[in-house]
């Protein structure tokens, strides 16, 4: 089966989407400089169900097609926090400085949006959209990773963005949407994401379905792909996933699966070095070598 006929069938498993072809919109609601760098807050019409608030930086200076990053925020139960997480970072998980000024000081625009039941779309509790959701059709995961998919067709329409250059990362649940993204969006050149390379496979053997809320479960999914199925469609493009060694949310024998398909995977494609997983001696958080990795290897693919 060819990668876009097997995309097809992963996007078949997330339930009723809304469709492609509807119009995509945006309206910029403020625009200025914020923490040395230019922000602009946004809302998004990207499904036509719901505005889509969210926020793109870039550096001051910056002239001309910028490379830019999809960013996606974490879950961690504090849906009060969605976009904010890319100019407030998450004390205690992520480090201090925001990846906005991270990123912007390092010549990248980012575009970050809320996910359903964060930020400024925390309107409804996540049960009860979910269940919601469920009545109608329709899949949380699925919905969430629409939405991503229909901001690169944004990020496609403005003209200070590098449409050759566009990656992808997150932590945590933004992991998860991150190798989901490039997964099913051959536009994505790069991917780097930290902290959810999860097999769910082993989840399930190891009893450990309960490390991650019931958002990211998708009905069916196992019955036709694994993980690694999933992140193998990114290959021959570049992807670095970082992961720690003592994080219950990605079990190790399940990251040893993966790495073990997605090193063949690669191999067949003809770009083995493009495939890196990094381990770090540390739990469910970002470390500062992870955040140099990350920014190195951004510098290298973008």
């Amino acid at each position: 089966m060819s990668a876009a006929s097997r995309r097809d069938a992963l996007l078949a498993l997330l339930g009723d989407l809304p469709s492609c072809d509807a119009p995509l919109t945006a309206r910029v609601v403020e625009a200025g400089e914020h923490d040395g760098y230019w922000l602009e807050k946004l809302e998004l019409d990207l499904n036509g169900i719901e505005p889509v608030p969210a926020f793109f930086v870039r550096p001051l200076a910056a002239e001309g097609r910028l490379p830019t990053v999809v960013y996606h925020h974490a879950h961690g139960g504090k849906h009060a926090l969605g976009k904010n997480e890319l100019l407030d970072s998450h004390a205690g998980v992520l480090l201090d400085e925001p990846y906005a000024r991270t990123l912007t000081r390092a010549g990248y625009a980012a575009l970050c949006i809320d996910a359903w039941c964060f930020g400024q779309r925390n309107h409804t509790s996540e049960h009860d959209t979910f269940k919601a959701m469920l009545l109608r059709g329709q899949v949380l995961w699925g919905m969430m990773v629409f939405d991503a998919l229909r901001a690169v067709d944004y990020l496609h329409t403005r003209d200070d963005v590098d449409t050759a250059r566009i990656g992808t990362m997150g932590f945590s649940m933004g992991s998860l949407a991150s190798w989901w993204l490039a997964a099913l969006e051959p536009r994505i050149k790069a991917c780097a994401e930290m902290c959810c390379l999860v097999d769910y496979a082993t989840l399930v053997d190891a009893g450990k379905l309960s490390e991650h809320n019931f958002y990211c479960y998708v009905p069916g999914l196992l019955k036709h792909f694994n993980t690694a199925d999933i992140v193998s469609l990114i290959a021959p493009r570049a992807h670095l996933a970082c992961v720690g060694e003592q994080d219950p949310k990605a079990p190790l024998e399940g990251v040893d699966r993966i790495d073990a398909q997605l090193r063949d995977a690669y191999a067949q494609a003809g770009a083995p070095e493009d495939w890196q997983l990094m381990r770090f001696d540390c739990a469910h958080v970002e470390t500062p070598a992870m955040r140099a990795a990350v920014m190195e290897f951004l510098k290298r693919q973008l």
